[in-house]
């Protein structure tokens, strides 16, 4: 699907005639679904798992080695995520749907950062207090094997749900950069943990489930850019024909990856650990939890008919969920600095991930 400095502003600035609007309101339609499904997966992995475990970058190393320096990054970025739903908000008043949806990919991108660094600032401010042992780190790291399963998922969707007409060369493009980043992530971590491992049985069915998920992946991304080039229900049709077998194969590998012994030790937590994590946790849920809704507002208003009576009270909600953003930010900057519980919000309506 859609990811981070995937999209560039196309328009000139100025707000577009009603019937030009329409494929930039179904771009930004699209743009919103990815966006949304994106911040509850990670906030599901990170901030709703019960264990305790750090969050790597994408060397295999933890994203920061002290706690200050996760908080102050954070606290940085609370910040720029403000300053980016304000500039959502104008754009979509001046009717800019494609500067709107390239500032809400941005915004994703930001949160889904923001979540990772709050949850390996609560893994560090847990594991310092007394009677904590930190995590031993396995052969695999959960959080990335899941969150590639279900982007997979999410680009296979969109194949099988959006009408033709919204199938667009841009959207199939990303859909296509998705599924092939998240498909490298995948074999990565399983050479990486196909050499590690001591067990002969292990090594190579971790080399065998690459090669079943690139031999699918390539059947399936030759129907997109069929797809792509000659658009039509048939065209579509082999797509989703395609993408069962990918994601069969996707299903299987990340199964087998996620086997206990392949995934170490999670972090065991005192008390005083357990509050303090939950605080700092606390405090990023409350920032997923208003940017839902807000990207929720974007979508709605993207698809009202011009002029309709409704505009005036989608603006007014989605005036209100980004002040819940803004709020969201101080609960959570509020948790970082004093390492205590910011004000209940309700939760992000999503799912636990199994």
């Amino acid at each position: 699907m859609a990811s981070g400095g995937s999209g560039k502003p196309c328009s000139e600035g100025s707000a577009a005639s009603p019937s030009s609007s329409l494929p930039h309101r179904r771009r930004l339609s699209s743009i919103c679904d990815s966006c949304k499904g994106r911040m509850q997966l990670v906030a599901d992995l990170l901030l709703l798992s019960s264990e305790t475990r750090p969050v790597t970058g994408a060397e295999g190393l933890p994203v920061a080695e002290t706690f200050e320096q996760c908080r102050d990054t954070v606290i940085a970025r609370t910040k720029e995520l403000s300053i980016l739903t304000h500039d959502i908000q104008s754009h979509l008043n001046m009717g800019r749907f494609v500067e709107a949806g390239d500032r809400l990919l941005e915004m994703a991108d930001l949160v889904v950062s923001l979540t990772e660094w709050s949850a390996h600032a609560a893994y560090l401010a847990a594991t310092e207090a007394p009677g904590s042992l930190a995590a031993l780190q396995g052969l695999v790291d959960r959080y990335k094997v899941t969150r590639c399963r279900q982007e997979v998922e999410q680009s296979c969707g969109a194949l099988r749900t959006a009408a033709l007409a919204d199938l667009t060369p841009q959207l199939l493009l990303e859909v296509s950069q998705s599924i092939s980043r998240n498909l490298k992530m995948l074999t990565d971590a399983s050479v990486l943990a196909s050499e590690r491992s001591k067990e002969r049985f292990a090594k190579e069915q971790f080399k065998l489930g690459v090669k079943s998920m690139s031999t699918s992946a390539s059947a399936l991304l030759a129907c997109v850019r069929e797809l792509k080039g000659s658009p039509s229900e048939t065209a579509r049709a082999r797509c989703v024909l395609f993408s069962g077998p990918l994601l069969q194969a996707v299903h299987a590998l990340v199964g087998f990856a996620t086997e206990p012994q392949f995934l170490g030790k999670a972090a065991s937590v005192s008390a005083e650990g357990k509050a303090v994590q939950t605080a700092i946790l606390g405090g990023a849920m409350s920032v997923v939890a208003a940017c839902v809704p807000l990207t929720q507002g974007l979508k709605e208003l993207a698809q009202l008919p011009e002029n309709s009576g409704k505009t005036a009270e989608c603006r007014e909600r989605l005036r209100s969920s980004a002040c819940a953003v803004c709020e969201g930010c101080t609960l959570l900057s509020q948790a970082l600095r004093e390492r205590v519980s910011p004000r209940t919000l309700p939760s992000v309506n999503s799912h636990p991930v199994n």
